[in-house]
């Protein structure tokens, strides 16, 4: 978990890995009960035992904690699923199969995160993912690489939520090969 908290910043000291942790499983008790927008970044602090100052110091608001949160959990269920990425055609199936697992994950448990408006969060994690790849490859002219991974990241979650929603869904494993070979051509497309 602390590598996984210190990739927001490149920090390693204890004391603000600490806080960051008690920050989120504060923002996850609190989800249970109350719906997102009717928790205050107060409420927040208070139920981590930390001051609204020290809210402040790590996140600008509670949708900056909000991705965090998503960002650990999606991270840490790729870790946990030993997902490889070997090459960048199994990196964009991983992601995939990822985003597949973390809906189906987050919203069959019983809590508030069901229904908070996960696109906001978990594309934002998607994006950066792609905006990283992306720079190990050439890309050809005139193509605008943050666009690109933005456009990428949205067919990903919009094909795997449409999985999601389907009665009687097939695999996840054979649905991230779906999204796989319709993603390819945009991202691997626009390469030199």
């Amino acid at each position: 978990m602390a590598q996984l908290l210190q990739s927001e910043s490149g920090t390693t000291d204890p004391r603000i890995l600490r806080s960051r942790r008690m920050l989120m499983e504060s923002m996850a008790k609190l989800l249970i009960k109350k719906d997102f927008d009717d928790i205050s970044v107060q409420e927040i602090a208070d139920e981590a035992t930390l001051n609204r100052g020290t809210f402040y110091l790590h996140y600008p608001d509670k949708n900056a904690l909000l991705q965090a949160m998503t960002e650990y959990r999606f991270r840490d269920l790729i870790e946990r699923r030993a997902i490889s990425f070997t090459d960048c055609h199994g990196a964009l199936r991983a992601i995939a199969l990822g985003v597949c697992d973390y809906l189906a994950e987050t919203t069959g448990c019983p809590t508030q995160l069901a229904r908070v408006p996960l696109e906001g969060s978990i594309i934002t994690v998607v994006e950066d993912m792609f905006k990283e790849g992306l720079s190990h490859h050439g890309i050809a002219p005139g193509v605008d690489a943050a666009l690109l991974a933005t456009t990428a990241a949205w067919a990903v979650f919009g094909a795997a939520r449409s999985w999601f929603q389907t009665p009687n869904r097939i695999p996840a494993e054979e649905m991230a090969a779906r999204i796989e070979t319709m993603v390819t051509p945009v991202l691997f497309g626009a390469s030199q």
